[in-house]
C-alpha cells in the first residue's frame, strides 16, 4: 500500500520534524510512504473573510495538482467524519482488501482547505472537533497511521 500525506506549508520546528522523522521511519516496513508538500500563502493579520477564501482556493490548486485520480483521498477535515483507531485500521485494512493501493491523505494550511479540495475528497476525516496546528496534525495522523497498521497486524501498541 502506498500512503501519500499532501500537506501545505513546511515543518520548520526542530521537534515535530523529529517526531514526523521517527514515524516516517517506523511506517517504512508497514507500507511506502511519501510526504508532498505545496507552498503555503501569507495570511495577512485580520483577513476578511473573502481574502481567507482566496488563499485557501491558491492553497488548494496546489494541492489539487498533486492529487492521483486512482488513490482513494481522504481529507481532514474538522466537519468530517470522526473514526476511533480501530475504525480507521478497518478502513485502511478495507481499502487494501478491495484492491486500493493507493491513499492520499490531505492536510490544509492554517485556513483549512478550499471548497473544490473537500469535494474532491472520497472521505471527510476529523481527528477532534478542536483545532490544531497543521504541522501537528501531520504528527497526529502518522501516528495514527502507525497505530492502524499495527492493529491490522496484530502487534502490540495499540492500547
Amino acid at each position: 500500500m502506498k500512503i501519500t500525506i499532501l500537506c501545505v506549508g513546511k515543518v520548520k520546528e526542530k521537534f515535530y520534524r523529529m517526531a514526523i522523522d521517527e514515524y516516517v521511519k517506523r511506517l517504512g516496513r508497514y507500507c511506502k510512504l511519501e510526504i508532498i508538500e505545496v507552498a503555503d500563502e501569507k495570511t495577512p493579520d485580520n483577513a476578511s473573510e473573502h481574502e481567507e477564501t482566496l488563499i485557501k482556493d491558491k492553497e488548494g490548486e496546489r494541492i489539487l495538482k498533486n492529487i492521483r485520480r486512482e488513490a482513494t483521498v481522504i481529507a481532514l477535515a474538522i466537519e468530517g467524519k470522526m473514526f476511533s483507531s480501530e475504525q480507521l485500521a478497518g478502513k485502511i485494512s478495507q481499502l487494501a482488501i478491495s484492491g486500493e493501493s493507493h491513499i492520499q491523505f490531505i492536510i490544509g494550511g492554517s485556513l483549512g482547505l478550499s471548497e473544490k479540495v473537500l469535494k474532491e475528497a472520497d472521505l471527510l476525516l476529523s481527528f477532534s472537533k478542536m483545532t490544531f496546528p497543521h504541522q501537528l496534525m501531520r504528527v497526529i495522523l502518522l501516528e495514527q497511521i502507525y497505530r492502524s497498521y499495527r492493529i491490522i497486524q496484530g502487534e502490540p501498541y495499540h492500547k
